[in-house]
């Protein structure tokens, strides 16, 4: 923080730098250090974070217009870190710098009806997102300069931001810490325990190559080394000793990415890093130091935050033991204090793993993660109507590419045709209509792995390029295309007869739908082959609707004159003939009454 400077917006980011006059071992699992800040509505500690030698820093950022002050703290007898104090005024944005960069308008939070997701100040959230796993590692390079690089191998993260961001996307997904080790020289693809067959971790390597990946960055990896694994010193790192430096960098690509209007996605971790922690560190003190070390350190940037990356159950400590890290975390330091949603990438939901009329506490923002076909929409209709009431997103579907992986997978297409761009839309639009009205994350093959090997199937900066990604911004004109209503929206694909045609392990045949309270307006996306002649359900009774047609393709509406109007029977029925079968299409019904909607 500038110690001259004593006003700052509401949500600007301000960083309070404390140094110690004592010199510790171990800072980052020693010293914890913290401000009690004050300001209009607003009394809580916040924590910081060691960010090397004897610099401690606390980030904050002013929920209100109005005075703020705060004062210093540490669990440790030390001068340099307690009783330090300050004030600063806080004052509003302007209209035009709010349309500027969204991330002005305030925290992502839920909508009160709990469903969907807006900013503070009430402006609809909807996510565009893209699965950069490695996005703080190397493989996304930083560039201190903003020379603009062509998508290719040149390119940098400054570069596939603007790249995204032109395209319509809001936000990307990534794990701080992806992965800790250095492999690099070791391309088998797990490690076991000779005496005790435990597996230590799923090592990250490349499907094709079968080579281990550098996923350094430009300060180093995340932890230090030598680690404590016998034999195994320079590969697994020591999880008691972080390395700032790495983060410093991390710190760059999120500054960057509120900068852009972007709000991320952070994991702390994979699951297949953890077994390692379990049996050779202080488990679960370890997992929970480092958990609040991610989140104190980001916890005034616009972003959601997450415990963990659980992709798959192989290679894991049992998810029930992450559940009870992150509420060790709640338990000891609170919630955010400026309101980050926290979720976690979750094989199949989050509803599953973290049952959150169970005993976990940390849990504010739902999604499914790493089920693909749409027999495993369901899942986010589950979440949908689960209580309490959380909003949805689709957090991992089917990714681009993705196909042709032998038993690992049998499904999906070739990255970057039109089938593949097919598949992909039925993830889009048939995850929202089934619940999903926080957004989805788009992912794809040679992207969410940041694959630059020779041997690659794909290389990231081609990936990039293709369509399938181009069409996502189109799902959200799809669901915004009647202002907030998309957020009041009822899944329920029943409501079309018939609605599931085709292979449940497949992507086409199926139909989904949801419609509004009052059932004045329904949103509907058909499959390609699905039947052509469907019949759509209670409707309300003896009542016209307007038909209108989209095309998830150019995301454009479209009447067709042959069946621009439709009037509903005795029991809210309706016959209708789909335009070109061969083809996916979304579909809106309005009420005529409602047609100012």
């Amino acid at each position: 923080m500038d110690n001259n400077k004593r006003v700052f917006h509401v949500w600007e980011r301000i960083e309070i730098v404390l140094e110690s006059e004592k010199t510790y071992s171990n800072p980052y699992m020693d010293v914890d250090v913290w401000l009690d800040l004050v300001g209009p509505d607003f009394r809580k500690r916040v924590y910081g974070f060691w960010d090397g030698g004897n610099v401690f820093k606390i980030r904050i950022t002013p929920v209100r217009t109005g005075k703020w002050t705060w004062i210093s703290g540490s669990n440790q007898d030390d001068n340099g870190l307690n009783n330090k104090q300050g004030y600063f005024e806080a004052i509003e944005w302007s209209e035009e710098e709010k349309a500027e960069n969204n991330c002005r308008r305030g925290f992502v939070r839920a909508t009160s009806n709990g469903h969907a997701l807006e900013y503070a100040d009430g402006t609809p959230f909807f996510i565009v997102g893209d699965t950069w796993l490695a996005g703080a590692t190397h493989r996304y390079r930083w560039y201190e300069d903003d020379i603009e690089r062509p998508i290719g191998p040149e390119a940098g993260f400054k570069d596939y931001v603007r790249f995204r961001k032109k395209q319509g996307f809001n936000s990307v997904v990534m794990i701080a810490g992806f992965p800790a080790w250095a492999n690099d020289e070791h391309p088998h693809r797990i490690i076991l325990d000779d005496e005790e067959k435990t597996v230590l971790r799923d090592s990250w390597v490349h499907p094709v190559t079968r080579s281990g990946k550098d996923m350094h960055n430009e300060g180093g990896r995340p932890f230090l080394f030598p680690g404590k694994v016998p034999g195994y010193e320079n590969v697994f790192p020591d999880v008691h000793r972080i390395n700032p430096e790495y983060f410093k960098y991390l710190d760059k690509r999120m500054d960057y990415l509120n900068e852009q209007g972007f709000v991320p996605f952070l994991e702390v971790a994979r699951r297949d890093g953890t077994p390692c922690w379990k049996k050779y560190y202080d488990w679960p003190n370890v997992y929970v130091r480092y958990i609040q070390y991610i989140f104190s350190r980001y916890q005034a940037h616009n972003c959601i935050l997450s415990p963990i990356h659980f992709d798959w159950w192989f290679g894991s400590v049992p998810v029930e033991e992450y559940n009870a890290c992150a509420n060790m975390v709640l338990d000891k330091y609170g919630p955010p204090p400026f309101g980050n949603l926290l979720s976690a990438n979750s094989n199949p939901s989050t509803l599953v793993n973290f049952e959150h009329d169970g005993p976990q506490k940390w849990l504010t923002l739902h999604l499914i993660g790493n089920k693909r076909e749409h027999m495993h929409y369901w899942y986010l209709t589950e979440m949908f109507h689960s209580k309490p009431t959380r909003p949805v997103f689709n957090g991992e579907p089917y990714y681009a590419g993705y196909f042709n992986l032998g038993e690992l997978y049998k499904y999906g297409a070739e990255g970057g045709t039109e089938l593949d761009n097919l598949y992909c839309r039925s993830g889009m639009y048939g995850g929202f209509l089934s619940g999903a009205f926080g957004g989805h994350m788009y992912g794809a093959e040679g992207i969410w792995g940041a694959d630059i090997e020779e041997g690659s199937r794909y290389k990231m900066w081609d990936a990039f390029k293709w369509e399938s990604a181009a069409q996502l911004k189109h799902l959200r004109t799809f669901a915004m295309t009647y202002g907030k209503r998309y957020q009041e929206l009822i899944p329920n694909a029943e409501l079309v007869v018939p609605n599931k045609a085709g292979d449940p392990r497949g992507y086409i045949g199926w139909a989904f739908c949801a419609h509004t309270p009052e059932r004045d307006l329904f949103l509907l996306y058909f499959e390609k082959d699905c039947p052509g002649a469907v019949e759509i359900r209670r409707l309300r009774k003896n009542s016209t609707y307007s038909v209108k047609w989209f095309d998830p393709r150019e995301g454009k509406w479209f009447s067709d004159p042959s069946v621009d109007k439709v009037t509903s029977n005795e029991i809210g029925t309706v016959s209708i003939e789909r335009i070109r079968p061969d083809l996916d299409w979304g579909m809106s019904l309005v009420l005529d009454d409602n047609q100012n909607l």
